[in-house]
């Protein structure tokens, strides 16, 4: 009798098991050879589960494409250098006018140390909370990683920024030898800035000024980032010249480069920016029009 019940029990749970599995997240192997993977974050019974998924195609761009941010470029590839090298380097953020090259400086490091092992893995700021899972899957991997946060700003209430910070320096745990941190941010401190916080400094007898707790908390997320670059607008001149250098690229002749300079500066004005973004978008744009269909590499 107990050994029947016993056997009934099981088939029971058996067949239990076999409805729930459908229900159940797949077993994922991360495909460790792409170039660059992006953390999904999917839903099971109530629960969210992360996994890499691999990027095949990468929108990928030479450091030499990127003109007139120099300094910030020479001080990105050295410090992505040495951390591709397996030497100390930094979490890097980098903040400033949109569309003059953050997000493309990021991926022109994928583009100049992929061949010596570096791989690059986005991560939505939604899924900061996930960071821990993120490091611990890569932790025993031989390649090098960059965790590449876009556009990264949290507003009033947010608490995905405190992972953030634990993950750059202020968990118990150490941080993993063979990741860093990239960010891009409009914001200088990640977070809005407002006139009344002013009013919170705190002015000691012998004149030392202290910022307010609202401020400090702030300054404290970006201030863990150990290499910390800004990015300014253009001059018209630069404009025009990453124009130039966009329809050099695209095959287009001395002559057309030229007669295309006013039509840049119309095109700029009527999006109100002249950032490298703009002029790029205009250089297909009038390739197009001219019907250039080499691209020169």
């Amino acid at each position: 009798m107990t050994n029947a019940g016993g056997s009934d029990i099981a088939a029971a749970l058996q067949a239990l098991l076999a409805r729930l599995d459908p229900l159940l997240p797949p077993q994922r192997e991360v495909d460790w050879t792409a170039p660059a993977f992006r953390w999904r974050r999917r839903h099971y019974l109530g629960g969210v589960v992360g996994h890499l998924e691999p990027v095949r195609r990468v929108a990928r761009i030479a450091p030499g494409d990127l003109r007139h941010i120099d300094e910030q470029r020479a001080a990105v590839l050295r410090n992505t250098e040495q951390f591709v090298r397996g030497l100390p380097a930094n979490n890097v953020l980098l903040t400033g006018a949109r569309g003059t090259g953050k997000s493309s400086l990021i991926r022109a490091c994928l583009a100049q140390f992929h061949a010596e092992g570096l791989r690059l893995i986005e991560v939505d700021k939604n899924d900061l909370a996930d960071l821990p899972d993120v490091v611990a899957l890569v932790a025993a991997r031989p390649e090098r990683f960059i965790l590449f946060c876009d556009d990264l700003s949290f507003e009033e209430g947010e608490s995905s920024y405190k992972a953030l910070k634990a993950a750059l320096d202020g968990s118990v745990a150490a941080p993993s030898e063979n990741l860093l941190i990239y960010a891009t941010s409009n914001r200088r401190h990640l977070m809005p800035e407002y006139m009344r916080e002013n009013l919170d400094a705190k002015y000691q007898d012998d004149g030392e000024i202290h910022p307010g707790e609202s401020v400090e908390e702030k300054i404290s997320l970006s201030e863990r980032f150990g290499l910390w670059l800004s990015f300014y607008p253009f001059r018209q001149d630069d404009y025009l010249d990453i124009v130039a250098h966009w329809l050099d690229r695209f095959g287009a002749e001395r002559a057309q480069i030229d007669a295309a300079r006013a039509e840049a500066l119309q095109f700029a004005l009527q999006r109100g920016s002249r950032s490298g973004r703009v002029a790029l978008q205009f250089a297909r744009d009038c390739a197009g029009r001219l019907g250039i269909v080499s691209h020169r590499r």
